[in-house]
């Protein structure tokens, strides 16, 4: 078999069988396949793209690559939840411990934020001792006896992906769909969890920025996951505002906790609720409706608090942040972003605000960049919102007082006012499993 040949095959719009395809993936891996002819055969797919049963070969060869996590020992059905990424989206800090205080374990692998999204990863180490590099054997004891754990992913976990992406990355061959699934689906299966949760998002802060497009990249993690005998059904929602009003590492834990406390933003609670929901259906736990109904309940009662409780406990958290914030520290810098002129706020460009935050300290500008986890935005107004000339916006924290600017200009770009009220867009827009596409209706 050659290399050569496979590229021709591609190149030509023909299908490649599964030894062709692990012939590429294993020998790039190991150095024998030079990066000349692995970019040749990338953008061969990005052009020609590739079919279900080609899609789901890699996803399985990638997840192969490397260390697998095997949750066998863990009873019941196991779920994983992963979000395409998002500006405010901390939403796993609420739903893992919904789920697992509705019986449903949960062992979930996390990564740190890059650029304008934030991580899960960054957030938990925003609490002052939380370990979220662990063993696996204490990762796997953690999800036996509480229910939950959430770590860093190890890192050999799908090393081909790794490898693959960073070539994707300098080689203009990141935006295709087949590409796009197969890289976070080899990670998903690599995981272990029986059912996966989907979070796609669409929108100015989202990586697909329309409702189709995020449509069709559901659509193909579903059947990549179906495929490889994982139950996989994925919400479509909206990433034109962020969610919630923090944007920031210790801000958006905090944010969380009020939310498990039955004081969090409306938006987050909601689509929290909906995503433990499809988690406890997809783990057999009854209809919908009584899914929403055990969601809901383990707010109101505390025991979901209590999860994140022994989840912060076991990992070596100080737990005493659940009720005292000043524990987190604050940044020495708060700076008000006042509206110029009165109207609604029509548009805020999510991307950009997360931006905004990554400048003023809160995310990472490259792999090296240092975080401040006590640096970042909070949301005054919103989109929709009503605003008169002087109102406060935003507020800004930081330690780097030099930021406040430049952060302040962006956002003088990114905001929109308008005379009009216009109509509020759905936070939630579709819910897609293997039978298809159920629009939600506002």
């Amino acid at each position: 078999m050659r290399m050569y040949d496979i590229i021709e095959k591609k190149r030509d719009g023909h299908e490649l069988i599964i030894d062709e395809i692990k012939f590429f993936i294993d020998g790039y891996c190991s150095g024998n396949i030079p990066d000349y002819q692995a970019s040749a055969l990338l953008m061969a797919i990005f052009i020609r793209g590739l079919n279900k049963r080609e899609t789901a070969d890699l996803t399985n060869i990638m997840a192969d690559s490397g260390d697998k996590v095997d949750l066998s020992s863990i009873s019941g059905v196991k779920v994983d939840k992963h979000s395409t990424g998002g500006v405010g989206d901390k939403t796993t800090l609420v739903v893992a411990p919904v789920a697992a205080a509705c019986g449903v374990p949960v062992a979930k692998m996390s990564g740190k934020g890059l650029g304008h999204t934030g991580g899960t990863i960054d957030k938990l180490e925003s609490i002052p001792g939380f370990r979220t590099s662990l063993g696996i054997d204490e990762f796997l004891a953690n999800v036996r006896e509480i229910g939950l754990s959430i770590a860093s992913q190890t890192g050999n976990l799908a090393p081909a992906d790794k490898k693959l992406y960073a070539l994707r990355d300098v080689t203009a061959t990141v935006n295709n769909i087949s590409l796009i699934a197969s890289s976070i689906m080899s990670k998903k299966i690599a995981s272990g969890a029986d059912s996966i949760v989907l979070d796609v998002k669409t929108g100015s802060g989202a990586f697909m920025k329309t409702f189709e497009d995020s449509v069709a990249l559901a659509k193909t993690m579903i059947d990549i996951g179906e495929s490889l005998g994982r139950r996989t059904s994925a919400l479509i929602t909206d990433m034109d505002l962020p969610l919630g009003n923090a944007v920031g590492n210790s801000m958006e834990v905090i944010e969380a906790i009020d939310t498990l406390k039955g004081k969090g933003p409306s938006d987050l609670r909601k689509l929290s609720v909906e995503l433990a929901a499809r988690m406890l259906q997809g783990a057999g736990k009854g209809s919908y409706d009584r899914c929403v109904e055990m969601a809901e309940k383990s707010i109101i009662d505390g025991s979901a608090l209590k999860k994140l409780t022994e989840l912060i406990e076991r990992q070596n958290g100080n737990t005493n942040v659940i009720d005292d914030y000043s524990i987190f520290g604050e940044s020495k810098h708060v700076y008000e972003y006042k509206a110029n002129c009165d109207g609604y706020i029509a548009s805020i460009r999510t991307d950009s605000l997360g931006i905004a935050s990554m400048i003023l300290g809160a995310g990472r500008e490259n792999k090296d960049s240092i975080i401040d986890y006590s640096a970042g935005i909070m949301l005054e107004k919103k989109t929709y919102d009503k605003v008169s000339k002087g109102d406060v916006v935003a507020r800004f924290y930081t330690n780097n007082k030099k930021s406040i600017d430049n952060a302040a200009q962006i956002l003088d770009s990114s905001i929109t006012i308008s005379n009009d009220n216009l109509q509020m867009r759905p936070l939630i827009l579709a819910y897609i499993d293997s039978s298809g596409v159920n629009k939600y209706i506002p």
